[in-house]
């Protein structure tokens, strides 16, 4: 059963901090929120062990890798058995190019994100990569023009309620 943690204005406070900046020292974040050093470190390790806290992560610009041309790939495999799910998305998530795959409910099974430095490597890896194999019964592709990322997973400050996180 999942673990139940309560997050109070301290524990949002920290986390609104950290997902705008995962690199902010633990005296720099206690400074912000009104703790001490120690009583960050411990709120901190606290969210981690919960299981709220996912990692850290270093984001690299693919066009600057030789990687300039992004697309969304929709997959769609048949038969669409569990014992081709695992195998299927271990096989895409291997792939060098990939970036995020969703497993989607409607007439397509996943959306795959995937960068690749031009449009004969994009045919090269729908062709190798996907099509090739024999549970792939269709791919559409469409390319990304432009991205934006969106704000911070929590509410806003003022919302004023105390959330609960399950841990699991």
């Amino acid at each position: 059963m999942a673990e139940s943690v309560v997050l109070d204005p301290v524990d949002l406070h920290l986390l609104r901090l950290l997902q705008n900046d995962a690199r902010a020292t633990y005296r720099d974040l206690a400074a912000q929120v009104g703790v001490a050093p120690s009583t960050c470190l411990d709120r901190v390790s606290r969210l981690r062990r919960a299981g709220i806290i996912l990692g850290h992560q270093l984001r690299l610009d693919p066009a600057k890798l030789g990687r300039g041309l992004e697309a969304l790939l929709s997959v769609q495999v048949r038969p669409h058995r569990r014992e081709l799910v695992g195998p299927f998305v271990e096989r895409i998530r291997a792939l060098p190019e990939s970036r995020t795959v969703f497993h989607l409910t409607g007439p397509d099974d996943y959306l795959v994100h995937v960068a690749v430095a031009d449009m004969a490597d994009l045919q090269r890896l729908v062709l190798d990569g996907f099509t090739a194999h024999r549970e792939v019964a269709r791919v559409e592709t469409r390319l990304i023009f432009q991205q934006w990322d969106c704000g911070p997973l929590l509410p806003p400050e003022s919302a004023g309620t105390t959330p609960t996180a399950k841990s699991g």
